[in-house]
C-alpha cells in the first residue's frame, strides 16, 4: 500500500505486524481490514501523480467552491487574514519561466505564500484532497478538488480564466509551477552521493559569515494561535518567542482572571481576541451583544459547548465538548460579568 510506503519505520512496522499471526499476537483484539477499508485511506498522491483519480474541474467551477468553501478563511482572492497564511502571492512571470522564486533568494515579501514555497502540484492536489475544508476534511469530490486546484492556480497567473484540470494535464501544469526547480537535496544529510547519510562530518569551512532571515512572520499575525512560547516543546535548545499580547503586558499569572487564563490556555485565541476581531467576533464585542440578557451566562455556555454558525457571520465554531462545566461557567462568566463590568485594579 503507498500509504506505508513514505516512511521506512511505518514500513517495518507494517511488515512485522504481516509476519505476525493476527491470532498469536493480538488475540481477540480487532480484526483484518477489508479491502474497501484499505483504499480508503490509500489515498496519497505522489510527485509523479501516482494514486490521482481520474476527474476534471474548471477554474470558474473552482471559484463557486472556493467561495463557498474556501473564502471564509483563505479570503477571495488567496490573500488569506491575520490568522491563515496567504495561498497566493510572491510570485512572478519571470518565476513560472525559471521555476525558482526570486523572492524565496532575496526576502522581497515578508511572508512565503502557498505558490511561493510548494514545489510540487501533487502536494497541492492532496492536502486539499485529504484536509480541506478544515471543518469537514475529505467532503469535497474529486471534481471539486481538481476545481479548486485549478483556481488556485488561476489566482497565481499560471493556468488562464478557461483552463479545465484533470487527470491528463496535470502533470504538464507542474512544469508552471514557480517553485518546482526549488527542491534541493545538497545540504544536510544528503550531500553524500545524493543519499542520506547520518554519519557524514559536519562540515566547519567556508561558513557564511552574516545570515540573511528572508522571511518573517508579521507582527500582526505572532499570537494569532496564541503565544508562541507555550507551544514550543520543553526539551531541546529552543524556548520560543514570547509573542502573547495579553501575557506580555501581564507577564504574571495572577494578572489573569481565571477566564482569560482559561482562554488563554484551550485555544481559544486560535479564532478569537478579547480586543478586535479575527476569525470570530472579539469578547468585549460578544459580551455587549449579550449584556442585557438576564440569561447571558447560561447562553454562552451553550454556545461554547455546542458551537455554531451564523450568529457572528458564516465562519462555524468548532463544539467545544472537552471542557469541563467549571471551565464552560469560568469562561462564560468571565465574557458575560466581567468584560461587560471590568474591575479596575489596584
Amino acid at each position: 500500500m503507498s500509504l506505508f510506503k513514505r516512511s521506512g519505520c511505518a514500513a517495518l512496522l507494517w511488515a512485522a505486524l504481516l509476519a505476525a499471526s493476527p491470532v498469536q499476537a493480538f488475540e481477540g483484539l480487532g480484526r483484518v481490514a477489508t479491502p474497501a477499508e484499505i483504499k480508503a485511506w490509500d489515498i496519497d498522491v505522489r510527485p509523479d501523480f501516482k494514486g490521482i483519480p481520474h476527474g476534471h474541474g474548471t477554474v470558474q467551477q473552482g471559484q463557486v467552491v472556493w467561495e463557498a468553501q474556501c473564502a471564509s478563511c483563505h479570503g477571495a482572492f488567496g490573500e488569506s487574514n491575520e490568522v491563515f497564511t496567504p495561498i497566493v502571492g510572491g510570485t512572478t512571470e519571470a518565476d513560472l519561466k525559471t521555476g525558482h522564486v526570486a523572492a524565496l533568494r532575496t526576502g522581497g515579501v515578508p511572508q512565503r505564500t502557498t505558490l511561493m514555497k510548494v514545489p510540487t502540484l501533487s502536494t497541492l492536489w492532496d492536502y486539499i484532497n485529504r484536509a480541506m475544508p478544515w471543518n469537514a476534511p475529505k467532503s469535497l469530490s474529486t471534481n471539486e478538488v481538481y476545481a479548486v486546484t485549478a483556481y488556485i492556480l488561476n489566482l497565481g497567473g499560471i493556468v488562464p480564466d478557461d483552463f479545465e484540470l484533470n487527470q491528463d494535464n496535470i502533470s504538464a501544469v507542474q512544469q508552471k509551477m514557480p517553485n518546482r526547480n526549488g527542491m534541493t537535496s545538497k545540504h544536510g544529510m544528503w550531500q553524500v552521493s545524493g543519499k542520506p547519510d547520518v554519519k557524514e562530518r559536519r562540515c566547519m569551512s567556508n561558513c557564511a559569515k552574516t545570515v540573511v532571515v528572508s522571511s518573517y512572520l508579521p507582527d500582526y499575525a505572532k499570537d494569532a494561535h496564541g503565544n508562541l512560547m507555550d507551544q514550543n516543546r520543553l526539551i531541546g535548545p529552543v524556548r520560543g518567542q514570547q509573542t502573547s499580547k495579553v501575557l506580555a503586558v501581564n507577564a504574571k499569572a495572577k494578572d489573569l482572571s481565571s477566564g482569560e487564563a482559561l482562554f488563554n490556555a484551550h485555544g481559544c485565541t486560535a479564532c478569537h481576541a478579547v480586543g478586535e476581531a479575527r476569525l470570530g467576533p472579539a469578547m468585549v464585542a460578544v459580551a455587549g451583544k449579550y449584556k442585557d440578557r438576564d440569561d447571558a451566562q447560561a447562553y454562552l455556555v451553550s454556545k461554547i459547548r455546542q458551537g455554531g454558525l451564523g450568529v457572528w457571520g458564516n465562519m462555524p465554531m468548532p463544539a467545544q465538548s472537552q471542557l469541563s462545566d467549571d471551565d464552560l461557567n469560568t469562561l462564560a462568566n468571565w465574557v458575560s460579568r466581567e468584560l461587560v463590568n471590568p474591575q479596575k485594579k489596584p
